[in-house]
């Protein structure tokens, strides 16, 4: 295709955009999604056009991104995948390489988790053959505090594996000593809190590792996809070995003997001289991204901090407009952090003259849409029937969780006119029980 032609393409493609229209919200009629993507004219031509230059595999724009997202972070590298949930596993996995040496995660180690939340962030310590231990919440913030991370370590624990919960940073600094005090792997799933601070440095950068995905849910989106983010170069290189097929290799796609000796190694019990493109050391996966879902990420991560803006915007409108309804139990940002909000968590009082069930059929009916704290508490779902694990202490507030909090939600599509009826109709069926 000539540039002429693409040029062409391309601003049809700007014209078709902008003819789209949005129809106008009408209460009660228009659906005010809980979470959902965010796509512009700029996202729509980045999409074509590395489609038009059929880019369908990794390729120059999704190493861009890795460069630029990491560069967002402070961090020394991030390495794109398929999904948030992928990213999870490489980081959890990459523990146990035995690149390690003695550091690695080995079967029967124990990892430091949290009861209630999505199972993207537990499955990993599961899969890789090691004990999740369980610690519960806290209401209000809805994350696991520093001091339940201390009274659930034992002699066998060797890591912490923890998620933000709906953008609102935990105690990461804490958490983070008490990693370096004990000589453990620290994991933060960022899924959820990506343009959040914590003490004023951005959640995603205490942890060893961290996790971001990039489903349409989230704070910026590639469709499907998901990052690993880190600061030590040996588990970037790990992150990455996993992440394609387990090779030894690091040329990208394409090219060949970036270390200028191809043809020069011996490991394991291969001849000398085996290609080390074709030489593995990892038992892996192929979970690397396509260059269109970099593309269209990479148009997303220009427009985060708007997004983190309106989504602050719309978390303080339903705070405000809520306070002090009886009956509720409304959330709080951590002390010391700044959330880019992913929701509004609510939690209906165990004493309330009316349960969290009616109040989301309510809503529901109103066309706004609701959504559970993902699987409440997890120890509770069948998928771990017969897996080993240890509770520490209580899962009370777990248990709260499931039977009584919804959240409903702040993304940056849902409008101040959205807002308002939202807070308007959760008024008018708490009203009816006083």
């Amino acid at each position: 295709m000539t540039p002429d032609a693409k040029a062409r393409v391309l601003e049809q493609v700007r014209t078709f955009h902008r003819e789209r229209q949005q129809p106008a919200f009408v209460p009660g009629e228009t659906p005010i999604l809980p979470s959902g993507a965010v796509l512009d004219e700029e996202d729509r031509v980045a999409l074509v056009e590395a489609a038009l230059d059929m880019r369908i595999a990794a390729g120059p724009s999704a190493r861009r991104f890795e460069r630029e997202f990491a560069r967002h972070f402070g961090l020394r590298k991030a390495h794109m995948v398929n999904s948030g949930s992928s990213a999870n596993l490489l980081a959890l996995t990459a523990l146990t390489s035995p690149k390690l040496g003695d550091r690695r995660l080995r079967p029967g180690d124990e990892v430091i988790t949290v009861a209630g939340g999505f199972p993207s962030t537990v499955n990993p310590i599961v899969q890789n053959g090691l004990v999740p231990v369980f610690v519960d919440l806290e209401l209000g913030t809805y994350n696991a505090t520093a001091d339940h991370v201390a009274a659930a370590l034992s002699g066998r624990t060797r890591a912490i594996m923890m998620a933000h919960t709906l953008g609102n940073p935990f105690q990461a600094e804490e958490i983070a000593q008490i990693a370096a005090e004990h000589d453990l792997f620290f994991i933060e799933d960022n899924c959820d809190a990506v343009g959040s601070t914590y003490r004023g440095r951005p959640a995603g950068t205490f942890g060893d590792l961290s996790t971001v995905s990039f489903y349409p849910a989230h704070h910026i989106t590639s469709g499907e996809g998901g990052c690993v983010l880190t600061g030590n170069l040996e588990l970037a290189r790990i992150v990455e070995s996993l992440r394609d097929w387990g090779r030894d290799c690091w040329c990208e796609p394409g090219t060949d003997n970036t270390c200028l000796k191809r043809f020069d190694y011996q490991m394991g019990s291969l001849p000398k001289g085996y290609d080390h493109k074709y030489i593995f050391s990892h038992v892996g996966y192929n979970l690397k991204a396509t260059d269109l879902q970099g593309s269209l990420v990479l148009s997303q991560l220009r427009k985060l901090p708007e997004f983190g803006r309106i989504r602050r915007r719309n978390w303080t409108a339903l705070r405000s407009g809520l306070d002090g309804l009886p009956g509720l139990l409304l959330p709080e940002p951590t002390p010391g952090s700044d959330p880019s909000w992913f929701g509004f968590l609510i939690t209906v009082r165990p004493d309330a003259p009316f349960a969290c069930a009616d109040l989301v059929a309510f809503l529901e009916d109103r066309r706004i849409g609701t959504r559970r704290l993902f699987g409440g508490n997890l120890v509770r779902h069948p998928a771990y029937e017969g897996v080993p694990y240890r509770v520490s202490g209580e899962l009370t507030n777990s248990d709260t969780v499931t039977e009584h909090t919804f959240w409903i939600g702040v993304y940056p599509g849902i409008t101040p006119e959205m807002t308002d009826y939202m807070v308007a109709s959760i008024k008018e069926f708490v009203v009816r029980y006083r």
